[in-house]
């Protein structure tokens, strides 16, 4: 029995990622190259096109990951890690990243190609005080801040848990204020303990 057989069979004539029927084909999950269903995973014409271009990605699309990250098949756990970790910038990916569990070998294979590492090592997010923050940190406001766009203010001694970093702007982070994800500058925030 060929891949691409073995693939329909295993995923019920269905993207392994999203779920859709129309426009299926085999993805060989990089960097691994036996050419083996193991190694594969059957995807639509939107996944593979949002895959291989991060530039065209639709991030409401991608919400299928909450579904499709449980899988068994370790490729879809391998794509759905990289797919979240590329899209953790935008809040609820984060969440799914934690509860998300690969053992080390999936888990390397995941990390294989450089996803979610940072652009330039040297970036660091700091606060006011100077203090590096990270993904997940938990920070306060340190002054009243008029948030763009809506009709509310981000007051002084304002708790934001589980930030946010901006990629490609160390100074910039992101939070949920008021039940809505804001942009806030790093020299505005300290790091709660």
């Amino acid at each position: 029995m060929d891949i691409e057989t073995l693939l329909y069979e295993r995923s019920e004539s269905k993207c392994e990622l999203c779920g859709m029927a129309e426009g299926l084909g085999v993805y060989e999950v990089p960097p691994r190259s036996t050419k083996s269903a193991d190694d594969s995973i059957l995807v639509c014409e939107t996944c593979h096109e949002q895959i291989e271009d991060p530039k065209k990605m639709e991030v409401p699309h991608w919400r299928c990951l909450n579904d499709s990250m449980w899988s068994q098949v370790p490729g879809v756990q391998v794509m759905a890690w990289r797919l979240l970790t590329r899209l953790k910038g935008e809040g609820w990916p984060q969440d799914l990243l934690d509860m998300l569990y690969l053992d080390e070998k999936t888990l390397a294979w995941a990390q294989a190609t450089g996803e979610g590492e940072a652009a330039d090592p040297t970036l660091k997010y700091v606060d006011c005080n100077g203090v590096e923050l990270a993904a997940g940190d938990t920070i306060t406001v340190i002054k009243d801040l008029d948030v763009k766009g809506t009709s509310f203010t981000a007051k002084r001694g304002t708790a934001v848990r589980g930030i946010s970093l901006v990629t490609g702007n160390h100074e910039q982070i992101e939070g949920r204020v008021k039940g809505q994800q804001i942009v806030i500058l790093t020299k505005f925030v300290k790091k709660s303990k």
